[in-house]
């Protein structure tokens, strides 16, 4: 456990020290903030359990990006993550709409085409046993909060916020 909060210490000595050293961000602050939530939600679930495999995945097929990517126990989770600075409009976990939705099923499968037979999951005292065709899998969405300053970020876990079936027929036709 002191090896992931030395990682994650290291992380941020080095996002403290970038502007320094690094040409200035173009990216806009809540791209930053986004990706800063990001980077935090990954070390939040690796201390819940999950073993994470794979970030910012994107597909070539279709549009949108896989968060995060882990197991959790046996399970294969579709991490998405929403960041915001306030909770005094609305829910992060609200931007996970209907389309949003689709979107990241579509990518997910993609995910899952390509990597079949080369995602392993990791059992105690092994090196890791294939994935079978038909693994348990799921999508969850981390809202993370920094209403309480950049240091003090808020977790709220949605595990399998959203159905895995998806209209085969929409699917096909993009």
């Amino acid at each position: 456990m002191f090896g992931g909060h030395l990682t994650q210490a290291i992380l941020r000595l080095l996002d403290w020290l970038a502007p320094n050293q690094a040409p200035p961000d173009d990216a806009s602050e809540h791209l930053r903030i986004g990706r800063r939530g990001e980077e935090d939600a990954y070390f939040y679930l690796r201390r819940c359990g999950y073993t994470m495999i794979a970030r910012n995945y994107r597909s070539p097929l279709h549009r949108g990006e896989l968060d995060l990517v882990g197991w959790d126990r046996d399970v294969l989770c579709f991490v998405e993550v929403k960041t915001r600075t306030t909770r005094a409009v609305k829910p992060a976990e609200a931007a996970v709409d209907r389309d949003k939705q689709k979107e990241l099923r579509l990518v997910a499968r993609d995910f899952l085409r390509h990597m079949g037979h080369h995602l392993n999951r990791p059992s105690p005292g092994s090196l890791g046993t294939a994935m079978p065709h038909s693994c348990q899998w799921r999508f969850d969405v981390l809202s993370v909060y920094y209403d309480r300053g950049l240091r003090h970020p808020s977790f709220e876990l949605f595990q399998n916020a959203f159905p895995v079936a998806y209209n085969r027929e929409f699917a096909r036709s993009h």
